[in-house]
């Protein structure tokens, strides 16, 4: 049995924050994520990619911020068990959780927080025969976690939003060949990004497959080649390559979370806005994963959300303790 004050269920950005602020509390967070790493999104799908969005920082790599955001929360000593889903949520007495894993680790908290970003990611797949043939190392994936491991290859990206967009620009220079087939003659992701591509094409440092999609792959043990129809002319024509990324987003779920008897709405948890408590008492949710009156889902709002959870759990795990507000910039961290 796993104890501490705090389990937090997902190990993403804003997760990571919220140890941080526990931390100044004095109280200890263990973490548990389904992803064998901490990081979340930005360790599993962008890891490579800029965010310009953070205070302090006029751009830093997604797994750059998530390294900070470890590195500032050692000091407080969390805790971890990756690799694994909380399955069930059981509530002992009147302050105490007992959290279990798919894997059988059972974790007992006083508070219990999800993090866990828009919930378990599954890849949105072309509805393209033998696919998964492919998949696992074998020249099919859905995300891009080390863009050296596209260097001098031949590749074909698929669909026409920001993510398909972003990696066909950055790829373009690392790539022996890329080919962007899309399904439409307009693209969803941002009109810069399409003029980018658009440029990158003309320029014919890519291949740019306008109103085509997808219709096979072959190969033996490996990926060899790709087929596209022309969706005008009904031709189809085939592509060598080495990769094939199929970008087409990915689809959330909630997983076992639906059924803690927690309010859903539309995939996410409702919860309080003055301290992002849920329905049941002692359990919070931060991050994409919860849902209020003008809820933004951006990193930075999540870290507001983590630290306004933290002095609500403080209180509920200490009630009638008085609580005197400390800055770091007074005292340090290493004094909390």
């Amino acid at each position: 049995m796993i104890t501490t004050d705090i389990a937090i269920i997902g190990a993403g950005p804003v997760a990571l924050f919220a140890i941080f602020e526990a931390g100044l509390l004095k109280m200890r967070c263990h973490l548990i994520d389904y992803l064998p790493q901490v990081g979340g999104q930005l360790s599993e799908i962008y890891p490579k990619k800029p965010i310009y969005d953070i205070p302090g920082f006029p751009t830093v790599l997604a797994q750059e911020l998530v390294n900070n955001l470890v590195k500032q929360a050692e000091p407080f000593n969390p805790t971890y068990t990756l690799g694994e889903r909380i399955e069930t949520l059981q509530k002992i007495g009147e302050r105490d959780f007992i959290l279990t894993t798919n894997m059988g680790t059972k974790i007992n908290a006083s508070v219990v927080v999800i993090a866990g970003g828009l919930g378990c990611f599954e890849p949105r797949k072309p509805e393209v025969e033998n696919l998964d043939q492919f998949e696992n190392g074998k020249g099919v994936s859905y995300m891009v976690l080390d863009p050296e491991a596209y260097r001098n290859k031949n590749i074909v990206i698929a669909g026409g939003g920001d993510s398909a967009l972003d990696w066909t620009i950055f790829l373009a220079n690392i790539a022996k060949q890329i080919t962007l087939v899309h399904r439409s003659e307009s693209f969803r992701g941002s009109p810069d990004s399409v003029n980018k591509v658009l440029n990158l094409a003309q320029e014919g440092k890519i291949n740019l497959l306008l109103n085509s999609n997808l219709t096979k792959v072959s190969g033996d043990a490996v990926l060899k080649s790709v087929a596209v129809v022309d969706l005008k002319t009904k031709q189809e024509k085939t592509i060598g390559t080495d990769n094939l990324i199929p970008l087409f987003g990915l689809s959330p779920k909630l997983g076992p979370i639906e059924k803690f008897g927690l309010n859903i709405d539309k995939n996410a948890i409702e919860v309080n806005a003055e301290d992002y408590s849920t329905n049941i008492p002692g359990v919070y949710a931060i991050g994409d994963i919860n849902t209020y009156k003008n809820k933004l889902k951006l990193i930075l709002c999540g870290f507001h959300e983590a630290a306004l959870m933290s002095h609500s759990a403080y209180k509920y795990i200490n009630p009638g303790v008085k609580y005197t507000m400390k800055y770091t910039t007074v005292n340090g961290v290493n004094e909390f």
